[in-house]
C-alpha cells in the first residue's frame, strides 16, 4: 500500500494535470469560435461554387473540349489521397477517426488492383500512417495554418496539386477530412476532388425564367473556375477540419478535467483513511506501551 507520501505527491501531481487541462479547455474554446466562425462563414461561398460549377459543367460534360479537371484523365488507375489531420495530439479521436478512414480506403483500392499514392496535411496523419503504409506516402505538409489558415497557403497547396495532375503523376484525388457538425460531433468526411464531382443542383430553370448565355463559352469560363474551385474546395475542407480539431480538443480536455477531478476525490478518501489508521495504529502502540511499564 502506497505510503502517506506517496499520496500525498501523487495528489498534488493530478491536480498539477486538472489544472493544465482546465486551461487547455479554455484556449481550446477561444480558437473554436474563430474556427467555427470561419468554417461557418466559408460554406454559404463553397456551396454557391458548386452550383455554378454543376451548372456549367454539365452544358459540356461529355463533350471533346471539356477540361481536363472535369472530364478526367480517362483512366483510374492512380489515385492520390489527401489525408487532413492536425500536427498535434490530445484532441480525442479527432486524428485517428481520420486515419482510420484513411486506411480503409488505401486497403479497398489496392485490393481492386488500383495504386495508391498519400499526400498528408497535418504531423499526426503522417505518423500514424507511416507505421503501415511508407511505401505509399509521399509529399507531407506541416504547420499548415499554424496561426491563422490563409488562402493563400492553400492555395499554394492546390497548385502543387494541380501540377502533379497535369504531369500525369494521378488519375483521382480524394481528400479525407472530419466536417464539423458541434463541438462533440464532427463527421468523416471523403469528397473527390480531381476530377469534380458535379453535385445535384437545384437551379433548374423554371417557367418564364430567363436562360443565360456565357461569354466567354463555358470551357474557357471552366478553365479559369476549376483551377480556383480546388483550391476553394481545399480551403473549405481544411477550415472545416481546423474548427473539428477544436471542439474535439476541448470535449476531450473536459473529460480529462473531470476524471482529474473524480481520482483526487478518490486519492484523498484513500490518504484520508490511510492516515486515520495510521494514527489509530500510532495510539494504540503508544496506549499498549503505557500499560506495559
Amino acid at each position: 500500500m502506497p505510503s502517506l507520501k506517496d499520496l500525498r505527491l501523487r495528489i498534488t501531481s493530478v491536480k498539477s494535470t486538472q489544472k493544465i487541462t482546465a486551461a487547455m479547455k479554455l484556449v481550446a474554446g477561444a480558437k473554436l469560435r474563430r474556427a467555427q466562425e470561419a468554417a461557418m462563414a466559408a460554406r454559404p461561398y463553397t456551396e454557391r461554387m458548386d452550383r455554378m460549377v454543376a451548372a456549367v459543367g454539365r452544358a459540356i460534360a461529355g463533350s471533346p473540349g471539356a477540361p481536363k479537371l472535369l472530364a478526367g484523365t480517362g483512366s483510374d488507375k492512380v489515385h492520390l489521397l489527401i489525408v487532413a489531420t492536425a500536427d498535434r495530439g490530445l484532441c480525442g479521436g479527432f486524428n485517428s477517426t481520420i486515419v482510420r478512414q484513411a486506411r480503409q480506403i488505401i486497403r479497398k483500392l489496392e485490393s481492386e488492383g488500383k495504386t495508391v499514392k498519400v499526400m498528408t496535411i497535418g504531423r499526426k496523419g503522417r505518423d500514424q500512417l507511416r507505421r503501415d503504409y511508407s511505401r505509399v506516402l509521399g509529399i507531407a505538409f506541416e504547420d499548415v495554418g499554424r496561426r491563422r489558415l490563409a488562402f493563400g497557403e492553400i492555395d499554394a497547396i492546390a497548385v502543387k496539386i494541380l501540377a502533379m495532375f497535369e504531369a500525369g503523376e494521378f488519375d483521382v484525388a480524394t481528400i479525407v477530412y472530419n466536417r464539423f457538425k458541434s463541438v462533440i460531433s464532427q463527421i468523416v468526411t471523403t469528397q473527390q476532388l480531381i476530377p469534380v464531382s458535379l453535385p445535384e443542383t437545384t437551379d433548374a430553370p423554371k417557367a418564364g425564367q430567363a436562360m443565360y448565355e456565357y461569354e466567354p463559352d463555358e470551357e474557357e469560363i471552366l478553365k479559369a473556375l476549376l483551377p480556383r474551385n480546388l483550391s476553394i474546395q481545399l480551403f473549405r475542407a481544411l477550415l472545416e477540419n481546423a474548427a473539428s480539431e477544436q471542439g474535439a480538443r476541448m470535449t476531450a480536455m473536459d473529460n480529462a478535467t473531470r476524471n482529474a477531478g473524480e481520482m483526487i476525490g478518490k486519492l484523498t478518501i484513500v490518504y484520508n483513511r490511510s492516515r486515520q489508521a495510521t494514527i489509530t495504529k500510532e495510539l494504540i502502540e503508544i496506549i499498549s506501551g503505557a500499560e506495559a511499564v
